[in-house]
């Protein structure tokens, strides 16, 4: 039996962040709660391009209209949460992408005016990776490949230094350290073959800390969550691999944010054991500089194939006279950017043991430069004793020397050349069941 029977009405009424499971309890050896999400998600932005004319010095960097990005995601997650002792347990979660597409259409021009086109990152007639022989219909100048699959499973554990159940002049705080291992198969895209790339993994273990607070006050909950997520190593595979030479900032950025709410109990029958619980929330999650699958990674990936002479092959050594030619990884370097939300649930309890929810979720990221990939790193001028270093005292990266990032490309990367995501926004549905054993 769960133990949220066993410590009185508050546990037995209240939202999620106030439930513990717990173990080598009085007549409660060990907890078990399971747990099923489903979500739908549905993103959109616009894509802009930087354009330089007949600005002034200090003018700002014009943006050019140019694509239209729009993606659609089903995702599966089962959870298990297993008491190890009092008021500590352990969290396991396999989120199970079952279904994703993505597409890019033309933002309002004509085909001759988007500067993708133009530069040869696609074919004027666009891209289908689902019938690669085929022009995509209307403005529609690339549509990905359907994906499935999983990126990575959670593993916590997890410990309740304080439980409202126990002590009911205090709130409930919980705490768990969770480690995110790359367990799928790496997101790659192959021109030739598209069909053949269908995972979703990224393949970087991740590290997640995180602390909530829950307080009950009569029909009344107010929850806060604060976390911080860091990559720890990436998979040989993976495609946040370090070419050397003066490469910088080439892995996957840090996370942080809060999220925090507040629970209205419409219904709270303790005779029954049923609840009806309205949740309104808020989130604000700070991604960090670093490289990631952006809108247009496909694109790139597409454009910098070293089987053929798009304008985004990447040259493996600069120190070479010669092209040794790389394909571009698809994956850029993404500016700092803010994600907002708000969210409504309604949550519900059906006795002792079940529970369920649907919920709401808005979106909201800023713009955010998506392709800005430094030119490289200068050397100090060699001295005795200095390992890596350069002959010329300047502050430049010299071109043919181990100072240039093999991962630049001046088309994309370069000021007057960069890729924007703008006026981000995204739709979540999604619907959760339950059961405490």
């Amino acid at each position: 039996m769960s133990a949220v029977c066993l410590l009185g009405a508050t546990v037995a009424h209240a939202g999620p962040y106030s439930l513990v499971p717990t173990a080598a309890e009085p007549n409660n050896s060990v907890d078990l709660h399971l747990r099923l999400d489903y979500e739908y998600q549905v993103d959109t932005a616009n894509v802009m391009r930087e354009v330089l004319g007949t600005e002034q010095p200090l003018d700002p960097i014009k943006l050019n209209r140019d694509l239209t990005f729009h993606q659609v995601r089903h995702l599966l997650t089962p959870t298990a949460e297993l008491g190890l002792y009092h008021d500590s347990w352990l969290s396991f979660a396999l989120p199970i992408v079952v279904s994703q597409s993505r597409e890019l259409e033309l933002d309002g021009i004509d085909r001759g005016d988007s500067t993708t086109l133009i530069n040869g990152l696609l074919p004027m007639t666009g891209f289908d990776a689902r019938d690669p022989g085929t022009m995509p219909p209307g403005g529609l100048v690339f549509r990905g490949i359907t994906r499935k699959g999983l990126d990575q499973i959670h593993a916590g554990l997890n410990v309740a230094p304080m439980n409202q159940a126990r002590d009911p002049s205090k709130p409930t705080w919980k705490m768990g350290a969770e480690v995110r291992l790359a367990i799928g198969k790496i997101m790659k895209f192959d021109p030739m073959q598209p069909g053949a790339e269908t995972g979703v993994g990224r393949g970087v273990h991740e590290l997640r800390l995180w602390t909530s607070f829950a307080r009950r006050l009569s029909r009344v909950e107010g929850w806060t969550e604060v976390f911080w997520q860091v990559p720890l190593h990436a998979k040989p595979d993976s495609l946040f691999t370090d070419p050397g030479f003066g490469s910088t900032n080439t892995g996957l950025g840090q996370q942080a944010g809060v999220k925090m709410g507040l629970e209205l109990f419409a219904l709270d029958d303790a005779a029954n054991n049923n609840r009806i619980g309205i949740d309104l929330g808020a989130k604000a999650i700070a991604h960090f500089e670093g490289r990631d699958y952006s809108e247009m990674w496909e694109v790139f990936a597409f454009a910098g194939d070293s089987r053929g002479t798009g304008p985004l092959v990447l040259d493996a050594d600069p120190t070479d006279p010669g092209l040794q030619a790389l394909s571009h990884p698809g994956i850029s370097n993404i500016e700092n950017y803010l994600e907002t939300g708000a969210h409504l649930a309604v949550q519900a309890e059906l006795g002792t043991f079940v529970r369920f929810g649907a919920s709401f979720d808005l979106v909201w990221k800023t713009d955010h430069v998506i392709s800005f990939a430094d030119a490289g790193v200068d050397l100090p001028t060699c001295a005795q004793g200095v390992g890596a270093c350069e002959d010329d005292d300047n502050d430049l990266v010299n071109p043919g020397t181990p100072e240039v990032n093999p991962l630049h490309v001046p088309r994309i990367d370069l000021v007057g050349h960069r890729y924007h995501s703008v006026d981000n926004f995204g739709v979540v549905v999604g619907v959760m069941g339950q059961l405490l054993f």
